[in-house]
């Protein structure tokens, strides 16, 4: 909710710091490309230290800058703050996944995964709503201290959790079995020097080396890019095409939030149903990590049929509820990739290597993420909502066969990564 609740708050920015349109969607793009750079020191760090120290350390940074992006007076400093929140803000997302794989085995993390892969795109959805009725009734730094109301009581217990880390918590029992915080039993001088030489680049080197890890990352990639493009871009396609003011614009972000709500329904239905039934029938009652991928093969046909719809449906002759449904329908299948995606990648590289992966995957996440805004109005004023949308869509229609290709050739690939865990 912290990335996209600024958003609304824009108009408002560039008004009372003289500034242009385009220069005051930087705090939104700045603070994803600290959302991207963050998890490239603190995964590796939870690898290496456990997952509770980064908690511990990222989760009181977070709150300081939040308070300097709302007693912010003057651009700069507004981007900054937004900057390092982001950074602080990152570590507690890219980790929290290999936590849940550290605490539960692989027939067993679906349900928290979906919870834990929905949430941060709900709550993405949710902040330019909430800024909207923010925005309107008090100012933009309003959106500072709801962001720090609702961080606080979800971080608070987040500071009294165990580590969960196997490694760590072997090594801490053998040098103290009384500390709450990991201490690696090795010398201090030569884990930080494991920690630069072996572990602090692996999230990019993954990204580079392994063909699950590239493909699988730009295609979640893309779609959180495609997720902000609409934060920036959906306000102003209603406004433009239906005359909708400021608080109707928030509402705009329903279809995009129903059809992420309504994604999650698919994947329980396909854990419940196909996953567990085939892992029940299966004779040492393992499954491969491939038959994580039956949900992002559904999705990936619908996020481009709602791209196209919503393109030739946004006009004024065609009643806004309609464009409204094309979101949901996009968010739906973006979901229903994203999730099944993000399950496979931990399936694949397990709690050993499962939170480079997910620093690997909010790299280019959020690189993405902090593009689309800056070039949404640019793309928008040239080609149109319909030029624009097609364009998209036909990138989405080229990356849905990567789900179909992992499903297929996935056992193959895996077998050749340096990061593979045995099946």
């Amino acid at each position: 909710m912290g990335s996209t609740i600024y958003a609304p708050g824009r108009e408002q920015v560039a008004t009372a710091f003289v500034v242009s349109d385009e220069a005051s969607i930087l705090p939104v793009s700045l603070f994803n490309i600290g959302m991207g750079l963050g998890p490239l020191i603190a995964s590796p760090l939870s690898e290496t230290f456990g997952r509770r120290i980064v908690y511990l350390i990222v989760l009181p940074l977070f709150g300081l800058f939040v308070l300097g992006w709302g007693f912010s007076d003057s651009l700069s400093s507004l981007v900054i703050c937004r900057f390092f929140a982001g950074v602080f803000a990152s570590p507690s997302v890219a980790i929290a996944a290999a936590t849940i794989a550290d605490m539960l085995p692989p027939s067993q993390r679906a349900f928290p995964l979906i919870l834990y892969y929905t949430a941060p795109t709900l709550g993405a959805l949710s902040g330019p709503l909430i800024g909207g009725f923010v925005v309107s009734s008090r100012s933009w730094h309003w959106t500072a201290w709801v962001t720090l109301f609702v961080a606080v009581p979800i971080s608070v217990p987040i500071l009294f959790t165990r580590e969960s880390y196997k490694k760590v918590l072997l090594a801490r029992n053998q040098s103290n079995p009384l500390s709450s915080i990991a201490i690696p039993a090795e010398p201090l001088a030569l884990r930080v020097r494991l920690f630069v030489t072996h572990n602090l680049g692996r999230p990019a080197v993954m990204l580079l080396t392994e063909p699950i890890c590239s493909f699988l990352c730009l295609y979640m990639s893309f779609q959180f890019g495609l997720l902000y493009l609409f934060v920036v871009s959906s306000p102003r396609i209603y406004a433009t095409t239906y005359g909708f003011d400021i608080q109707a614009q928030s509402l705009s972000f329903l279809g995009l939030l129903l059809g992420c709500a309504l994604a999650p329904l698919l994947l329980i239905y396909i854990e419940l149903y196909i996953y567990r039934p085939r892992l029940a029938r299966s004779p040492d009652q393992h499954l491969p990590p491939e038959d994580r991928l039956d949900g992002a093969m559904v999705g990936s046909l619908l996020l481009p049929a709602g791209l196209f719809i919503f393109a030739f449906t946004a006009r004024p002759s065609i009643s806004f509820y309609v464009p409204m449904v094309a979101q949901g329908v996009v968010m739906f299948g973006s979901l229903s990739v994203y999730i099944p995606a993000g399950l496979y990648l931990m399936e694949t590289y397990g709690a050993k290597y499962g939170a480079s992966a997910s620093g690997a995957n909010s790299l280019l996440r959020y690189a993405l993420a902090s593009s689309f805004p800056l070039f949404a109005p640019t793309m928008l004023n040239r080609l149109g909502t319909q030029g624009s949308m097609s364009v998209l869509g036909g990138f989405t229609v080229l990356m849905a066969v990567i789900p179909w290709t992992l499903r297929r050739w996935g056992p193959e690939l895996r077998k050749k990564s340096k990061y593979r865990i045995d099946d």
